[in-house]
C-alpha cells in the first residue's frame, strides 16, 4: 500500500456565496505581506505608547501613570496610524502576545521590545486584525515559546520567529474586505451594546448618589412619591444596623481550584477562592473585602458558602433590610476608610463608627432595594447580551479563517 500524500485544498468552513466556487487560500510567512519598522524616533517628539491585551494602543502615562520610555525614547521605534505591533508580553487572553492596528494616533513611539509592522498596500488592515483577534500567530507561536516570560515580562519570541508565522490569505482582495465588512459590522454592535452597558452603569451610579444622602446630610436628593412627607433619615452608625464579623482562616491546600459536587464557594477579600468542604454561613449576607486589591469592595452573595478571614460578613440587625443595606455599603464607598499603604486593610473597630443614614420605614428601605436591583437586573442581562455576542464572534472567526491545522508549513 502506498501512503497517501493527498493535501486538502486550504479553504475556510463558511465562505460567503460570491466565493464559494473561487479559488483555495494561501499561505505564506507574514514577512511576505508587510514591512518590517525600523525606524527610530530620534528627537521627534511623539507619544510613547503601549499595548493593552483586549484594549490595544494607549498611550504610557495613561496606562503606567507616567512616561516610563526614559532615555529609551530615542530608540524606539517611529509608527504611523495603521501600522500594526506585536507585543510580546503574555496576558489571559492572549497567552503568546497580543497584536493590534494603532488607530488611536496619527503618529507613535513604540517600544523597540516591541516588533512593529506596515502591511503592503494591496492587503486589508482590518482583515489582519481579524485574524490577529482570532489569535492565529498564538497558535503557531506556542511551538517557539521555550520558557515562561523574562524579568520584564516578555515572552522569548525573536522578530525572525513572529515574522516566520504562516498567514491564511483568499485569492482576492474582495474575499479580505467582506470577512473584514462582517467582522466590522459585528465590532459595532458590540460597541454600540458595550456603551448601552456602560451608559446603565453611569445611571445607576447617578440615581444612587440621589436614593442616599450625601455624606452628614439626613434627606437624598430624590425620595419615592409615596415617602416625601416621611421623617427624615435617622444618621446611625454601623455597628447599630448591622453585625461585622470577619471570616475563618482556610488554608490554601484546602481550597479546590474546580468546583465540584459537595463544595461549597470560598470568598476572600477579591472574590470567588475556590471551593471548601465546609460552610460557615448560610442565607443571604454582603460580603466586604477586607484586604487586597479590591479592599472595601463588596458584593452580595446567598446560599451556603466560607467567607476568609480576609473578608467581612455583614449581618442586618432587627428593622434593616438585607438589600438596602447591601446597596447603601456600596453607596458608602468604604475602601476610604482602609488603612495601610503596601497591604490596605479595614478595620472592624474602624467600619462600626462609620455614619450611615437610614430611612425609619423599612418599606422605604424595600422600595430603595427593589428599583436598584432591577437595574442591576437589566445591567446584568446587557452584560450577558454583550458576552454573547463576544462568543459569537470568535466562533464566527472560527469558520471564517481556515484552521492552524490546514496551515502549518
Amino acid at each position: 500500500m502506498t501512503k497517501d500524500h493527498t493535501t486538502h485544498a486550504l479553504v475556510p468552513k463558511r465562505r460567503f456565496p460570491e466565493f464559494r466556487d473561487a479559488e483555495p487560500w494561501t499561505a505564506k510567512p507574514l514577512d511576505e505581506y508587510c514591512d518590517r519598522l525600523t525606524e527610530k524616533v530620534g528627537d521627534a517628539q511623539l507619544t510613547p505608547v503601549s499595548i493593552s491585551a483586549g484594549i490595544g494602543f494607549v498611550s504610557q502615562k495613561e496606562k503606567f501613570g507616567r512616561d516610563i520610555s526614559g532615555s529609551q525614547y530615542s530608540r524606539y521605534i517611529r509608527m504611523q496610524k495603521g501600522d500594526f505591533a506585536y507585543n510580546r508580553g503574555n496576558s489571559k487572553r492572549f497567552p503568546q502576545g497580543c497584536v493590534y492596528q494603532l488607530t488611536e494616533f496619527d503618529e507613535a513611539a513604540a517600544s523597540n521590545a516591541f516588533h512593529c509592522f506596515r502591511l503592503h498596500a494591496e492587503y486589508e488592515p482590518s482583515f489582519f486584525e481579524g485574524l490577529f483577534e482570532s489569535n492565529c500567530h498564538g497558535r503557531q507561536l506556542i511551538k517557539d515559546i521555550t520558557s515562561s516570560a523574562r524579568s520584564d515580562g516578555l515572552l522569548n519570541i525573536k522578530a525572525d520567529t513572529f515574522f516566520g508565522i504562516k498567514i491564511p490569505m483568499p485569492p482576492n482582495r474582495a474575499e479580505q474586505r467582506k470577512i473584514a465588512d462582517c467582522l466590522g459590522s459585528l465590532d459595532d454592535l458590540i460597541t454600540t451594546e458595550g456603551q448601552k452597558l456602560e451608559a446603565l452603569r453611569d445611571h445607576k451610579k447617578g440615581l444612587m448618589q440621589q436614593l442616599f444622602p450625601r455624606e452628614g446630610e439626613t434627606q437624598p436628593l430624590l425620595r419615592f412619591p409615596e415617602f416625601r412627607n416621611a421623617p427624615d433619615w435617622d444618621s446611625k452608625t454601623l455597628v447599630d444596623v448591622c453585625d461585622l464579623k470577619a471570616g475563618d482562616f482556610v488554608r490554601a491546600s484546602e481550597i479546590a481550584e474546580e468546583w465540584v459536587e459537595g463544595l461549597f464557594p470560598c470568598y476572600g477579600g477579591n472574590g470567588l477562592r475556590g471551593y471548601v468542604a465546609t460552610f460557615t454561613h448560610s442565607g443571604r449576607f454582603s460580603l466586604i473585602g477586607r484586604q487586597g486589591a479590591l479592599c472595601g469592595n463588596v458584593n452580595m452573595f446567598e446560599g451556603k458558602f466560607h467567607a476568609t478571614e480576609h473578608a467581612l460578613v455583614v449581618t442586618p440587625k432587627p428593622r434593616f433590610h438585607t438589600d438596602w443595606l447591601y446597596y447603601a455599603l456600596v453607596a458608602l464607598n468604604l475602601n476610604r476608610f482602609a488603612t495601610g499603604q503596601a497591604q490596605p486593610g479595614l478595620s472592624v473597630t474602624v467600619l462600626n463608627s462609620v455614619c450611615v443614614a437610614a430611612p425609619l420605614d423599612e418599606g422605604e428601605q424595600q422600595r430603595i432595594a427593589l428599583c436598584l436591583s432591577a437595574l442591576d437586573a437589566r445591567i446584568t442581562a446587557y452584560a450577558e447580551k454583550l458576552d454573547a455576542l463576544r462568543i459569537h464572534k470568535l466562533g464566527l472567526m472560527q469558520q471564517l479563517f481556515p484552521s492552524l491545522e490546514e496551515i502549518k508549513a
